[in-house]
């Protein structure tokens, strides 16, 4: 059962307390240095409340009212066949599973890797890669407005770790599972995600968030990506976790000259969450693209906030988000794009667009465009609506029945969002995924 507490904040800082002293590599002074950084930021930034104007659709108070405590080890009670892959079966790829936050290598394979190359839990590599951590970890994007990615950083333990040296492509996905097992009693993890992608390098990553049996708990995952010269990354999620589960995460990215980054968030479940994606052009020739699709019924609540920042010229980036809501569900659409003084020809391109299907369903968007450059392209749009009677109309009129007739609709309008997936194999897979989610809301 849930258990109220009148100081959420101090709960985190007293389990932080108790459970510091014995995180891994607690030998490496500047990972102490980093936690306890992390810790003293959220101490100072707390909760968010609806003055916070980033926080302004988003209330806090369903996560506040939980003591969540960190999940005991992983029991191993997760079976390999339960688990989600894009990959066709027989076919070679990477896959990394994680259980509340915790490696699990009995679940775990990754396959033959090109020279060089690095693929493996953050707990690993704080062993193996300790000063490649030590370069690049908690140096991307960190920013004194985020508690939620400050308190992963005291909490920081395990995760997904990526090194892909210049020149160097690995062609299969690389998937990462994070499993919510759920409790009696209320748990929280606090996963880490580190991608660098060096020059002229290319790698893709597909993240599945599920969730089993029917407890709460708080998922809290914080990804740092570095992008160099030239370099192509192919970063999608799937966010399925249980009903009754809260899903924080947050991206920062640095993408440097000619880089491509492209990023697609498919999120159906969750009591309460967020996708944080904040990337910012650091060179000339930059190609960023953010995409998503979401699906939320009954009392789910999602929101969804992207910041571009067009750091330098002649850098592209486009958004394309989509939605559909029903029941009492609620969506958040808060997206940025920022021109700096210097970045000539800019090109930007948003568009959020959402289908509601109840009379209580409720969309909020806000697009914002923040330019101080005079020779740049940039455009934003947002639109809410109900399904269309006449298309509806004209599908049953051809036999088609009501139900059938609805999903046919739902799917057309959410395909112009997934056709942003690049790489078939996901895009596939997430068709399935939406798919799915329409026969289980009229089963």
């Amino acid at each position: 059962m849930a258990t109220e507490t009148a100081s959420p904040i101090q709960s985190y800082l007293d389990h932080y307390g108790r459970v510091a002293s014995g995180l891994p590599g607690g030998t490496l002074p500047w990972l102490g240095s980093l936690r306890e950084a992390g810790i003293a930021r959220f101490r100072k930034q707390g909760f968010p409340g609806a003055r916070v104007e980033a926080w302004r659709y988003t209330s806090l108070r369903p996560l506040e009212k939980f003591a969540f405590a960190p999940a005991p080890a992983a029991a191993g009670t997760v079976a390999i066949d339960l688990l989600p892959t894009v990959m066709p079966a027989g076919q070679p790829s990477h896959r990394l599973v994680f259980v509340d936050g915790a490696y699990r290598g009995d679940l775990s394979s990754v396959g033959t890797l090109p020279a060089g190359a690095v693929v493996t839990s953050l707990g690993e590599a704080l062993v193996s890669q300790a000063g490649l951590l030590e370069q690049y970890l908690g140096k991307v994007g960190v920013t004194d407005s985020n508690p939620f990615q400050a308190l992963n950083t005291a909490f920081l333990a395990d995760g997904l770790v990526v090194h892909v040296p210049k020149g160097v492509a690995i062609a299969e996905p690389i998937e990462v599972v994070f499993v919510g097992s759920g409790s009696e009693n209320p748990t929280m993890h606090h996963p880490r995600i580190l991608i660098v992608v060096e020059d002229n390098a290319e790698a893709t990553v597909v993240e599945h968030h599920v969730g089993l049996g029917a407890g709460t708990y708080f998922s809290n995952l914080v990804t740092e990506i570095v992008a160099g010269e030239g370099a192509r990354l192919h970063h999608y999620k799937a966010q399925r976790e249980t009903p009754q589960a809260f899903h924080m995460a947050t991206v920062t990215a640095d993408l440097a000259k000619d880089s491509s980054y492209d990023n697609f968030v498919l999120t159906i479940g969750g009591r309460l969450s967020r996708n944080e994606i904040k990337p910012v052009l650091n060179g000339t020739g930059v190609e960023c693209r953010l995409s998503g699709a979401y699906m939320v019924n009954g009392v789910q609540h999602c929101d969804t906030t992207t910041v571009i920042d067009h750091a330098h010229p002649q850098c592209t980036s486009r958004e394309v988000y989509k939605g559909v809501i029903d029941g009492n569900a609620k969506a958040v659409f808060q997206g940025k794009i920022i021109v700096r003084p210097d970045a000539q020809k800019t090109d930007g391109y948003q568009l959020n667009r959402a289908l509601l299907l109840s009379d209580t369903a409720e969309i909020d968007s806000k697009p914002e465009l923040e330019i101080y450059a005079d020779d740049v392209k940039c455009s934003h749009g947002a639109t809410a609506g109900e399904l269309d009677d006449d298309q509806l109309f004209y599908l049953r009129a051809r036999g088609i029945d009501l139900e059938s007739a609805r999903n046919l609709l739902i799917a057309a309008f959410l395909a112009d969002a997934i056709e942003e997936v690049r790489i078939e194999t996901v895009r596939d897979s997430f068709q399935g995924i939406v798919s799915g989610w329409l026969k289980s809301q009229r089963s």
